[in-house]
């Protein structure tokens, strides 16, 4: 492949699953879409925040993620929510169905981009996080960034001298 097939060009990111999920594993999905819905991608009408995906009949389906219609179309009115089939080989959803089984983990979208002319998903394995554990997961970023400040100000104090 050459390198312009390889460049990737993000259209949108689900910030709100790194904050409440843990993720443990990360893997790239094709998506199957209909008429203009790539059109309404490239102009960035897509919403991720509550997405995710299931198992079902063999099949990896993608819930609640909304694309809005391209309004330049005259035909083929699509639901903009409508379940969407991801692209994955069969050993991989094997695998993530003995995950979300045993471990109880779920199929949650990170973020959705273009890989060529092609429309990529990136779908990773988590597990939600409780309240507490988001108030700790802040508590120790803020403390990072204290110590980070402090040990900037010795320095600059010390360069200063």
């Amino acid at each position: 492949m050459s390198e312009k097939e390889l460049k990737e060009k993000n259209i949108v990111t689900n910030r709100k699953a790194f904050r409440d999920y843990e993720i443990f594993d990360k893997r790239e999905a094709g998506i199957e879409l209909k008429g203009a819905e790539v059109k309404s991608l490239r102009a960035g009408k897509v919403n991720l925040s509550d997405s995710y995906a299931a198992i079902e009949n063999g099949e990896v389906i993608l819930f609640n993620l909304h694309i809005s219609p391209y309004k330049f179309t005259t035909h083929e009115s699509l639901d903009p929510i409508r379940p969407r089939r991801l692209l994955l080989h069969k050993r991989e959803i094997k695998r993530l169905f003995g995950a979300t089984a045993e471990k109880g983990l779920t199929l949650i979208p990170l973020r959705i981009y273009f890989k060529g002319p092609h429309v990529k998903i990136e779908l990773a394995t988590c597990r939600g996080r409780k309240r507490y554990d988001k108030r700790e997961k802040i508590a120790k970023r803020e403390a990072d960034r204290a110590i980070e400040r402090a040990h900037r100000r010795r320095i600059k104090r010390q360069n200063n001298e």
